[in-house]
């Protein structure tokens, strides 16, 4: 399968099944896919493909056409072109390892000191009543996580809500119990926490730069788009209570591992002024992604925006590049990709392990597939004193992969958002193995303008 498209003058070549991505002049760009009809169509004689090419009636002399194709063609040899799918088949194996649990997203918190208008976990609620994680039920989840997780060593735990810092002693301690269990079970435990940062302070960041690999940093851009989708509940904006705390925080950890994260909608298409907005005020981790809501809402992105932000897309990876070559560089989480190494096979096919790898615990201790199933009932899977009791819900995300879902299946993309998110494709579709249109569309253009930036980046090399 073969993705071609021109993004910032580069024309960018994709060998999905391979992995390869080739940068190629004009000539090459309109060879290849005449090229892949002809190995497509059954076509295994090179001389037969390059004489299919001279005759192509392409405006280009006999030597330069002859030159562009021998060169496709030995990248076809090298496995670089028209590659066959081979992990289809894998998956059934795939479907049948052992389930370890790798990775628990707590939720210390069913409170909120924020009325964000967007969020899905109703003001911290997940539309269920307000509570705070206790001490036990936090130790009952960190040891149903040892308990689960094989011969694994590596385990995550996010401390999330609602906001966490509502109970914050509780996460110092079940810092401290994750700690006391790593070395007599061979477990080494990394925390995250995700904050609105209302309540960080001095003390708080002085244990999070000691015991947390990541910190994520919830704020929406601007000081007015902010305001309006993240004010406390009396209506009151946050911007100015956070940012200094969020600045002081990124700086303290040396701008690395964590990163700003926010939300765009239909309000401020024109998210890319966030981005570099967040930039502008010292940020170098950024995280902006597009809201998720019912098409009734009236912040909800819809169809008729896309164009508008696609465009926006390809505007902001110029404008990162062009601050990189002044010496202004900052990451943006959707535009990092990596074409060397990136997620293992097994990774890539099924995504984030929700459901499997990857559970939600709420504060009595009951387990969902993740945070944003929480409080459906219909996906209850057990709790962290009996484990799992619902093995059918288990294994029906165990199925959850590429080959599942029949939109995925001629996406150029597919093994790079891995068949995008579960829970986004039951809220639109009722089930996991669908797909969220718009988030698709927006997820292609973000992946087409992360390997424009690698194109730059290896030409400027």
């Amino acid at each position: 399968m073969i993705h071609q498209y021109i993004n910032n003058g580069y024309h960018i070549v994709m060998d999905v099944n391979s992995g390869s991505v080739h940068v190629v002049d004009e000539l090459t760009y309109r060879l290849i896919p005449l090229a892949e009809e002809m190995v497509e169509g059954g076509e295994k004689d090179g001389g037969k493909i390059l004489a299919g090419l001279l005759e192509a009636g392409l405006p280009y002399s006999e030597e330069e056409v002859r030159e562009a194709g021998e060169e496709i063609l030995e990248l076809w040899r090298a496995g670089q072109l028209f590659a066959p799918d081979i992990y289809e088949n894998y998956i059934f194996d795939f479907k049948k390892r052992q389930t370890v649990v790798k990775a628990l997203c707590l939720h210390v918190a069913h409170d909120c000191n924020l009325a964000c208008r967007y969020c899905f976990a109703g003001e911290g609620e997940y539309h269920g009543r307000r509570a705070l994680m206790s001490l036990e039920v936090g130790k009952k989840a960190l040891d149903f996580l040892v308990a689960n997780s094989g011969n694994r060593v590596n385990l995550e735990v996010d401390f999330f809500g609602g906001e966490p810092l509502m109970n914050w002693q509780v996460v110092k301690d079940l810092v401290a119990y994750g700690r006391s269990l790593e070395k007599p079970h061979n477990k080494r435990f990394r925390f995250t926490l995700t904050t609105n940062g209302v309540l960080l302070d001095d003390e708080v960041m002085e244990f999070v730069n000691r015991e947390m690999s990541n910190l994520v940093l919830s704020i929406d851009g601007r000081k007015e788009i902010n305001d309006k989708m993240r004010p406390f509940r009396g209506g009151q904006g946050s911007y100015d209570v956070i940012v200094p705390k969020f600045r002081k925080a990124a700086e303290s950890r040396g701008q690395m591992n964590y990163y700003v994260r926010g939300t765009y909608t239909h309000y401020n298409l024109d998210f890319a002024e966030d981005v570099l907005h967040l930039a502008d005020l010292g940020f170098e981790q950024i995280s902006v992604e597009p809201v998720v809501a019912e098409p009734s809402d009236p912040y909800a992105i819809q169809e008729e925006d896309l164009p508008k932000l696609l465009a926006e897309y390809d505007w902001l990876a110029a404008e990162m590049l062009k601050r990189r070559k002044e010496g202004r560089p900052f990451n943006f989480f959707h535009f990092m990709i990596d074409l060397e190494g990136g997620p293992c096979v097994a990774k890539r096919l099924s995504g984030c392990g929700s459901g499997t790898e990857y559970l939600a615990v709420t504060p009595w201790g009951d387990l969902y597939p993740c945070h944003q199933f929480v409080g459906n009932e219909d996906f209850l899977m057990g709790n962290v004193e009996e484990g799992i009791l619902r093995t059918d819900i288990r294994d029906e995300f165990k199925g959850c992969n590429v080959y599942a879902k029949e939109k995925c299946r001629k996406c150029f993309a597919k093994f790079y958002c891995s068949g995008g998110c579960a829970a986004n494709s039951y809220h639109f579709h009722g089930s996991i193995n669908d797909a969220y249109d718009v988030g698709c569309e927006l997820q292609r253009k973000r992946i087409e303008c992360a390997i424009m930036l690698k194109a730059a980046r290896a030409e400027e090399e």
